[in-house]
This record gives C-alpha cells, sequence and structure tokens, in this order.
C-alpha cells in the first residue's frame, strides 16, 4: 500500500469528496434511506461487508449495483439458491486441452472475484455453501483444491436476505454473522419516496450513475480512516459498548443479562472504532467523539447480540437490546 505523504487535511478531503460523489450518484437512481446509503458506503470504504436486511422490491439489489457503477468497479450478482454449490462461488479447476496437446486444469475464477459482490438472498444457501464467503471476507483470497488465490482490492459483499419468507432458508451461523461490518435495515418507503419511486422507474429513460473514480483511488482515498486518533476516553466507549452486550458483563444492562445468550467479538470493537472514524471524517473532523461512536452502534451490534429462547418467546429484538446498551453506556 502507497504511503500518502500529504497533509491530512486534503487527504480527508479527497475522502469526502468521493465520497459525496458517490452518495449523489446514488442518489440518481436509489430514492431515500439516506442514512442506510452513507452506512452502507462507510462499510464499503472501511474495507467492510454489510448485511441489508429487507422485504422483496425495496431496492436492495439496485443499491448495491449503483454503488458499483458510481466508483466504476468491477460487480458480481450471487443468486443463492439451496442447489448453489461452493464452486458456484469460488470458482473451480477445470481440465483444458494445451497447445500441444497437454491436458492440466486451469482455474476459472467464480463470481467471488469482484470488487463488489452481492450475494442475494444469502440465506437461501446451504451453509456448506455460505461457507464459501467466509474466507473471501476475512482473508481476501480464496483456496481453491490447495492453492490460495488473491481477491483484488477493494473488496466488499453486500449479502441481502428477506426476513418475512423463512420457509427453506438457512440462518447465517454466528461466525459469518460476525464478519459482517454493519447489519442494515431496509424500511419501507415513505409516500413520497414511493411517488419519487414510480415517477422514476416508469418514465424513460432512467438515470444512470456517473462514475468518475476507479478501484486505485477507492483504496487510496480510504487510507485516511485509519490514520484518523481515537482519544482513550472515547476509545473507552466503544469498548463499554462491546463489553455491555455480553450476560455476564458487570457492565451488562438488566435485559442483557436476561435475554442475551452471547455477546458481540472483539471484531465488533474494531468495526464500532473504524465506523465512526469515516463517520467523524464525512462531519468534517479530524478526531472520532462519542457521537461518531454512538451514531453507528446499532448498526454494529444488533447482529452480533445472539438472544436466548425465551427472548423470542418474548418478541425481544436484537435491536431492543442494543438500544438498551447503547442508553446503558450513555448515562455513564
Amino acid at each position: 500500500m502507497i504511503n500518502d505523504q500529504r497533509p491530512v487535511e486534503q487527504r480527508a478531503e479527497d475522502f469526502r469528496t468521493t465520497f459525496r460523489h458517490v452518495t449523489e450518484q446514488v442518489g440518481r437512481v436509489f430514492v431515500g434511506h439516506d442514512t442506510l446509503v452513507e452506512r452502507a458506503l462507510i462499510a464499503f470504504f472501511c474495507g467492510g461487508h454489510a448485511l441489508i436486511e429487507g422485504a422483496p422490491g425495496l431496492g436492495k439489489t439496485l443499491l448495491v449495483r449503483t454503488l458499483a457503477d458510481a466508483l466504476q468497479l468491477r460487480y458480481s450478482r450471487v443468486q443463492c439458491t439451496p442447489d448453489l454449490l461452493p464452486g458456484d462461488v469460488t470458482g473451480t479447476n477445470i481440465l483444458t486441452d494445451g497447445a500441444t496437446g497437454v491436458r492440466s486444469f486451469t482455474f476459472h475464477p467464480g463470481p467471488i472475484f469482484a470488487n463488489v459482490v452481492l450475494a442475494d438472498e444469502i440465506n437461501r444457501a446451504t451453509p456448506r455453501t455460505q461457507s464459501a464467503f467466509l474466507e473471501a471476507m476475512q482473508e481476501h483470497h480464496v483456496t481453491v483444491f490447495g492453492t490460495t488465490h488473491a481477491l483484488a482490492a477493494p473488496f466488499s459483499v453486500f449479502a441481502t436476505q428477506n426476513p418475512i419468507e423463512m420457509e427453506g432458508t438457512y440462518p447465517l451461523p454466528e461466525a459469518q454473522l460476525d464478519r459482517f461490518f454493519f447489519k442494515l435495515r431496509m424500511p419501507s418507503p415513505s409516500t413520497d419516496e414511493l411517488a419519487e419511486i414510480v415517477k422514476r422507474t416508469t418514465a424513460a429513460p432512467a438515470a444512470v450513475p456517473l462514475p468518475s473514480t476507479d478501484a486505485a483511488t477507492v483504496v487510496a482515498v480510504s487510507q485516511i480512516i485509519r490514520d484518523v486518533p481515537v482519544a482513550d476516553d472515547v476509545l473507552r466507549v466503544a469498548l463499554r459498548l462491546v463489553r455491555a452486550t455480553h450476560p455476564d458483563a458487570e457492565e451488562a444492562p438488566r435485559r442483557i443479562r436476561q435475554f442475551a445468550r452471547y455477546g458481540a467479538s472483539p471484531r465488533a470493537a474494531q468495526s464500532l472504532v473504524l465506523g465512526a472514524k469515516a463517520h467523524a471524517l464525512l462531519r468534517g473532523r479530524l478526531h472520532v467523539s462519542k457521537d461518531d461512536i454512538r451514531a453507528v452502534a446499532i448498526e454494529t451490534l444488533r447482529h452480533r447480540i445472539l438472544v436466548n429462547f425465551q427472548a423470542e418467546m418474548e418478541h425481544v429484538t436484537a435491536d431492543a437490546l442494543a438500544g438498551d446498551v447503547l442508553a446503558v453506556v450513555e448515562h455513564d
């Protein structure tokens, strides 16, 4: 990675400019949900992955494809189904005839070899196929028949799932959920947003994003995120939030002790701090505040708090428990 020697203020402005461009271009195609769009882009620029949950027809696929188009990145979509195999995701070796007539195995990369990968309805794939994403999401490479193949940077997986149709689905294992930087919920559009959607999609021609960057630029401008300093007292807020999600922790609120089965991992703390750094940059600051930590806390924690059977029986959600954690830490 190239070490950028320019003044930090200039690098921060380059990041904001690129971020604003993508946001504006996404807004040309995708209507509303400004906070969700910002959080999805924060996850991407931080080098993370995002799980987007929403009912069919709300534009989850459109959002991810438009993001890739606006950044001029390679995009691929994996439609997850029960008969999807791991090799359909990672690629496989195929026996081919060489120019001299000698047969050999040639690796044919799968759709995971892209900058932006959409795993559509990921919970419809079997656990075996879901596991094909794990190595790529954590290590940014895949191993096929003992050979490791690196993935090009930037690389992000955006997975979607439908919360209202669970028949024939396979819940994501905890290890995979933890690899998602944020879990985002896409609500139904308001009346005004719905009217704008109908206008845009029933008229011709439809708007298209105007790309003005490339993969190398994205990698370069994203470096500034990790250079943003975090004061010890602000870092402690993030760490207390993560600790308070564990039912056996001293910091845990009452309902976490009662309804949580397991809390967030150290990976959650990493996501929380990185997300807060990007959030601070977007607000024009070169340091992280406690408000930045709080701003991204729910999206960071909601999929990492595992509820117990009693919570399911009493309809207590992970979102509600994450809200309790945030409220307790805010008043410490």
